[in-house]
């Protein structure tokens, strides 16, 4: 477990990131961030850590995602769209810690 205030150093160099094209480098960071949801919903204790919500239908569908870590005091609310949901769902160990979740 990490301890509160330290954070992982990224291991790529971001020197020529301003010269990625605009979409390849929005890819990248949907990349990291689901990688990040991922380790932290494989992190949580008990069902009730994990929430997802339904909160538009038009003219996206947007889901909330909330991430309880009680042991840190520590909540994080992400919003996703449908298709990055999807994503994140395809991993088995990810959509196996979702399936007992309450899905409003």
């Amino acid at each position: 477990m990490k301890r509160h205030g330290t954070y992982k150093i990224a291991n790529r160099s971001r020197a020529l990131e301003p010269y990625v094209q605009p979409h390849l480098r929005s890819e990248r960071r949907v990349q990291r961030i689901i990688e990040s949801l991922r380790e932290q919903i494989l992190q949580g204790e008990g069902p009730d850590t994990l929430r997802v919500r339904k909160i538009l239908s038009e003219p996206r569908e947007v889901y909330r995602l909330e991430i309880e870590l009680p042991e840190l005091g520590y909540q994080r609310v992400t919003l996703l769209e449908r298709d990055i949901l999807e994503e994140l769902l395809a991993y088995d160990d990810v959509r196996q810690r979702m399936g007992s979740s309450p899905w409003v």
